[in-house]
């Protein structure tokens, strides 16, 4: 099953820096592991109507479960309505990746963003795993766009 990022109100990072490099601001991005931090980060964004970024690690994802994870970053999106930020700038982002096939897996549920880490390998095996992931990522998007 394929859920795009879109379907879920959330925003990529490409828009979101764009804005960010005109306005000469920055973007804070947060880790989160359970619904309390969450909560915390939405509604200081939502306060100030500040784009965020929802950092979820390999471990955070296997903890909270990949379809919980979807369901919590669609929830965060319309409680930022609720508080009234009426277009929240949200993405959620795979943070240090080490597969391709982790990577697949967040894009397939509705990841807006993720990063692979092939620092582990051997150079060429790191640019051959990043350009997978990045053409996987580029033909889902493009698909949804």
């Amino acid at each position: 099953m394929k859920v795009s990022f879109k379907d879920l109100g959330l925003v990529n990072t490409r828009e979101m820096f764009a804005k960010a490099v005109k306005g000469g601001y920055a973007i804070p991005a947060f880790n989160f592991n359970n619904m309390e931090q969450l909560q915390a980060i939405i509604q200081a964004s939502a306060e100030t109507k500040s784009p965020v970024i929802l950092q979820v690690s390999k471990g955070a994802r296997n903890y909270a479960n990949q379809t919980l994870l979807r369901y919590m970053a669609q929830g965060a999106v319309e409680y930022a309505k609720e508080l009234g930020w009426k277009k929240p700038q949200i993405v959620l982002h795979l943070d240090h990746g080490d597969s391709y096939e982790l990577c697949k897996s967040c894009v397939d549920f509705g990841f807006s963003s993720v990063m692979i880490d092939g620092s582990s390998l051997p150079y060429e095996e790191n640019v051959a795993l990043t350009r997978k992931v990045v053409n996987y990522f580029r033909g889902f998007t493009l698909y949804q766009a």
